[in-house]
């Protein structure tokens, strides 16, 4: 089985007033294709920091980064931006889907980078938003869509790229235990169908207890869960 990811030393600090802000001390973490990672921890412990580091949107201060045998580090920001578009797909608390736009046109938000939609592109948007639920609902905008609806929609769009790395950070936080509950099925079925690696960070022990592992946040460090 190939390595998807590995964080090797990965530390974050911010200079203050005060002295240097340490949020991430020495990280490390391997994950393979097909395997699963649960984060947890307090707010502030710095989970977010390091979601946003695994995929690409903040970089180290300290320490190594490896995606599908690739070094993003290494990228220009022109390269990182499209390493990022195809290799790496975002859950997040909020959808982030766009008012003026169905669902469908937001699942296939991703494949217009360099201003044309790629081959099979509609086709494979329909067929992840029928394996997620909402074949009858391709049209609807967000405003005319539940909460879990539009979560939907943003786990759709996060795979119509064929990513190997999925991220989700509280994916379920905003929705209600039914809604949740649901959110929580669809992610663990579809990563195991797509065969990519994912992390998500959550709250919720039973969330967590869904994936592969589960490892907790303290101050900076990854501990076993």
């Amino acid at each position: 089985m190939s390595t998807t990811l590995q964080a090797e030393g990965v530390s974050k600090h911010y200079p203050t007033r005060d002295g240097e802000l340490v949020v991430l001390r020495r990280v490390s973490l391997s994950l393979d294709a097909g395997e699963s990672l649960a984060i947890m921890g307090p707010s502030g412990s710095g989970k977010s920091t390091l979601l946003n580091i695994l995929g690409t949107l903040d970089s180290p201060t300290a320490g190594r980064l490896t995606i599908d045998g690739a070094d993003p580090l290494s990228l220009s920001e022109k390269e990182l931006a499209r390493f990022r578009n195809e290799r790496v797909g975002f859950i997040f608390q909020e959808h982030h889907l766009l008012p003026q736009c169905s669902a469908l046109e937001n699942t296939l938000l991703p494949t217009l980078a360099g201003g044309s939609e790629k081959e099979g592109a509609v086709g494979r948007a329909r067929s992840l938003l029928n394996r997620v639920g909402l074949s009858h609902r391709l049209e609807h905008r967000p405003a005319e869509l539940s909460g879990g609806e539009r979560q939907r929609v943003a786990i759709a769009r996060s795979l119509i790229r064929r990513p190997v790395l999925l991220l989700a950070d509280e994916p379920t936080g905003n929705l209600d235990g039914k809604s949740a509950e649901s959110i929580v099925e669809l992610l663990v079925h579809v990563y195991r169908e797509e065969r990519c690696a994912l992390v998500v960070v959550t709250h919720s022990e039973p969330f967590a207890k869904r994936f592969d592992r589960v490892l907790r946040m303290e101050d900076g460090t990854l501990k076993d869960g």
